[in-house]
């Protein structure tokens, strides 16, 4: 371990975040047709989905905290009216697309960000539909910005409502805000802690790339590369994005192939936001998992690498926890009901 230089102590969690992410689709496998989930500071608090029918607190201290009202029925009613109105918005939009059967998918992210530290905030607003963006706000400019043709009329349309973008305005960047500082009262000791990963070396062949491998690390604010001779590296390396694993840490990954064989001047450099030193791993042949030789890991262990991102992607796809106040969910903020396509 050595001191950490990239990282500085003020990159620690000042920036939180509350996200929900709603997904409605149709004829789609052993899938529910509408799937929410509500997302703190990137860890996933509550699920609701159409099979259930029932919002589900993801973390213990959302379960334990009352004014949530994740727990009571209420909170899943206005979950199952958010529900209805995502199936009549898929409807509009196949209608609007000259589209009848098949697999259709409408997504929205809605959330707000606040700074502990200075107290800057903001708020979001995407719509997608079949994979590609359609309509997203921008409270900078207070507009709307159209990512099709096919949502420029809607983006004119929603533009001349002045009194709805005030609205907007108001439920993400104040309404949603207060929620988040709730949340993130609730769950400090969770949201705040620190913990270290452990790092690997992988290589599949003798000829392929050295993966220096970093899971199980808390916050996501990261970072991982590769140096020679103290030099961090930026040609012959493939930097890997942070991804969550199931038990709400993280892994990060970074590639180096090898110009030469002179492995002692390369190292692996992990850093975590507010850890003051960093995780450094020397390049060693003896301490490469490979998959072959003495060493060779099983084949399913950089599988269920994948898999885990796979389950936690599909799960993380989706909720209704304190967003923007709706007619339709007076309480909680699904940011929604303005959007209207026909």
């Amino acid at each position: 371990i050595q001191k950490a230089d990239n990282m500085q102590d003020s990159e620690m969690i000042l920036m939180h975040s509350l996200k929900h992410f709603l997904t409605a689709s149709s004829e789609v496998t052993n899938f529910p047709e509408f799937v929410a989930v509500g997302i703190v500071d990137d860890i996933q608090v509550g699920h609701y989905d159409s099979n259930t029918k029932r919002v589900e607190p993801k973390q213990d201290w959302m379960k334990k905290s009352q004014k949530t009202k994740l727990t009571t029925g209420s909170g899943s009613q206005r979950a199952v009216g958010v529900q209805q109105l995502f199936k009549v918005r898929l409807d509009t939009f196949k209608r609007r697309f000259n589209q009848t059967g098949g697999i259709h998918i409408y997504q929205e992210m809605v959330g707000c960000e606040w700074d502990d530290e200075n107290g800057d905030v903001n708020g979001y607003e995407q719509h997608g539909y079949d994979g590609e963006d359609f309509i997203a706000l921008d409270l900078k400019t207070m507009t709307w910005v159209a990512a099709q043709q096919q949502a420029v009329f809607i983006k004119q349309m929603l533009d001349k409502n002045k009194a709805e973008l005030e609205y907007l305005k108001n439920s993400l960047t104040k309404g949603c805000v207060d929620w988040l500082k709730k949340f993130v009262n609730y769950g400090r000791s969770s949201l705040m802690r620190t913990d270290l990963p452990t790092v690997s070396l992988l290589r599949k062949t003798p000829s392929s790339r050295v993966t220096c491998h970093a899971t199980g690390f808390y916050p996501n604010r990261a970072m991982m590369f590769w140096r020679k001779d103290g030099e961090e590296l930026h040609e012959d390396v493939d930097n890997g994005e942070i991804l969550p694993n199931h038990d709400g840490s993280f892994q990060i990954s970074a590639d180096l192939q090898l110009p030469s064989d002179d492995w002692g001047k390369y190292d692996c450099v992990f850093q975590l936001s507010g850890v003051k030193e960093d995780i450094v791993t020397k390049l060693d042949k003896r301490e490469i998992k490979t998959n072959y030789g003495k060493t060779s890991m099983r084949s399913d262990e950089r599988e269920d690498l994948t898999v885990t991102v796979v389950i936690t992607s599909c799960d993380s796809q989706t909720m209704d926890l304190g967003l923007p106040k709706r007619t339709l969910n007076p309480r909680i903020p699904c940011g929604t009901s303005h959007l209207r396509v026909k």
